[in-house]
């Protein structure tokens, strides 16, 4: 015998039935407070189709952020009203698949941009150097680094000495100390696109090293994260920099010993001080 043919409606009806999650849920009441992908239901023994297709699209979203082009033209032209000059460098990581093949050349200067930095080094020091770098997700970098950036600017004290900023293509985390070291330095703070998740593909970091140079490690960095819209805001995160940079120059150190206490400490308090630790 042969089949009835399904009707065009109910075809349509299938598709966009959605099961309602069972009722008094226990996580229902986190979903307001959280991007995780929690108290999604079921359909059978699997995932609602909207949750599925949801996850599929973050997943894209994060493999185009990986691949996504650092506008440094762009970016430059943002940077322009800092009155900063901006430099170029790049990591030795020569192309797109080598950096995502090997952190290591991430981590360390070309050749190149040894000599040109060396080149540029003043006979003083600088109080510190902010390098941009599109790390693993240009997205983040393109979109929020530059107001970041400028923030930060103005919220250090008027008499900081600035270093030119610093562009580095295919950097990782790690390239701040040697480009650090180079222009003499006494902090580097590098912003830097955050690995991708299933929540957010646009997450931009700021890691803050206190005399950089080859050698340190992550113990001897500050970082902020999530530096986005529905995260910390570009305006937020340069507050926490600035704070955390005058820390820095108090105690002479970065890392797991410099606390943030920022939120308890820069409500009514005044201009953060550069001046190096004391001897006493």
């Amino acid at each position: 015998m042969a089949k009835e043919p399904v009707s065009p409606d109910k075809k349509r009806v299938s598709a966009e039935m959605k099961p309602a999650a069972p009722a008094g849920h226990p996580l229902a009441p986190l979903k307001r407070y959280t991007d995780a992908r929690i108290g999604l239901g079921r359909f059978g023994a699997g995932l609602p189709t909207s949750a599925h297709l949801d996850f599929a699209e973050a997943h894209a979203r994060a493999r185009d952020a990986v691949h996504a082009e650092f506008d440094e033209d762009a970016l430059e032209k943002a940077l322009a009203d800092t009155g900063l000059p901006v430099v170029r460098v790049k990591s030795q990581a020569e192309d797109r698949a080598t950096y995502l093949r090997r952190p290591d050349l991430g981590r360390k200067l070309s050749d190149d941009s040894v000599k040109f930095l060396g080149e540029m080094k003043e006979d003083d020091s600088y109080d510190i150097v902010i390098i941009i770098s599109e790390g693993l997700s240009a997205h983040a970098v393109n979109t929020y680094a530059a107001e970041t950036a400028e923030a930060l600017i103005g919220d250090l004290p008027k008499d900081t000495d600035i270093a030119p900023i610093v562009l580095a293509r295919q950097g990782r985390v790690a390239l701040s100390d040697p480009i650090g070291q180079a222009l003499s330095a006494k902090l580097a703070v590098i912003l830097i696109g955050e690995r991708p998740g299933l929540s957010a593909a646009d997450s931009l970091g700021a890691y803050l090293t206190y005399d950089p140079k080859p050698g340190r490690n992550d113990a001897d960095r500050n970082c902020i994260s999530n530096i986005r819209k529905g995260g910390i805001s570009p305006k937020e995160a340069a507050k926490k920099i600035a704070w955390l940079t005058s820390r820095a120059f108090e105690l002479g150190l970065s890392g797991t010993k410099l606390k943030d206490d920022a939120e308890d400490q820069l409500e009514g308090s005044s201009a953060p001080s550069l001046e190096g630790p004391s001897n006493s």
